[in-house]
C-alpha cells in the first residue's frame, strides 16, 4: 500500500470514483456528489491536496485535503486542522477499512504540521457513515445547517451537515 500525491495523469480514474460513489450514493438515496469541476480537482492536484493510496499498480482510493475550510466549519476555522473531503473508493476495495487507513495518515501527516485536529463532514443524516467514521476514531460532533452555502459544491445545497474530529494523537 502507497500513499501519495495524485497526478494530472489520475485525473479519468479520479473522476470515475467520483461518479462511482455518487451512483453508489443515489442507489442508497443518500445526498449524492455532483459533477465536480475539473478546474477544482486539477488545482487540488497542483497545490498536492489530491492523495491516493495505491495497491499494487492500481489506485484503490482518492481524497482531498484542506488545510482550512471556513466555509464549512466557521467558528472553529481558527482551531489548526486537517480536512478530508471526497473519500471516494474502487468498489472492489470496498470492505477494506480505507478511511482507518486515511485517519491514521492524516494524523501522521497533521502531527508533522503541527495540526490540533483531523476533521471531516458529510451532507444528510447517514447513519450508518456515522457509526463507520466513529469505528475509525472520529467524535461525531453533531448535524447542522449551513450558514451560506453559495460557494460550495452542489450537494451542500441538499441538506444540513455532520461534522466529525479526531484530536491529533
Amino acid at each position: 500500500m502507497i500513499i501519495e500525491n495524485s497526478q494530472l495523469t489520475d485525473l479519468p480514474v479520479i473522476f470515475e470514483f467520483y461518479h462511482a460513489a455518487s451512483d453508489y450514493m443515489k442507489s442508497k438515496n443518500q445526498v449524492y456528489w455532483p459533477k465536480f469541476p475539473k478546474e477544482m480537482v486539477v488545482r487540488e492536484i497542483e497545490e498536492n491536496h489530491q492523495w491516493k493510496l495505491t495497491i499494487g499498480n492500481k489506485i484503490a482510493c482518492i481524497w482531498a485535503i484542506a488545510l482550512d475550510d471556513e466555509l464549512i466549519w466557521s467558528n472553529k476555522e481558527n482551531e489548526a486542522s486537517i480536512y478530508l473531503h471526497r473519500i471516494a473508493l474502487h468498489p472492489n476495495f470496498r470492505g477494506q477499512n480505507f478511511v482507518k487507513k486515511i485517519t491514521h495518515w492524516a494524523n501522521e501527516y497533521a502531527k508533522n504540521m503541527g495540526l490540533k485536529y483531523v476533521r471531516m463532514d458529510t451532507v444528510g443524516l447517514n447513519k450508518t457513515l456515522i457509526r463507520h467514521y466513529g469505528k475509525s476514531g472520529f467524535e461525531f460532533l453533531g448535524i447542522k445547517p449551513l450558514k451560506s452555502t453559495s460557494r460550495l459544491p452542489e450537494h451542500y445545497k441538499a441538506g444540513e451537515v455532520c461534522y466529525f474530529q479526531k484530536e491529533i494523537i
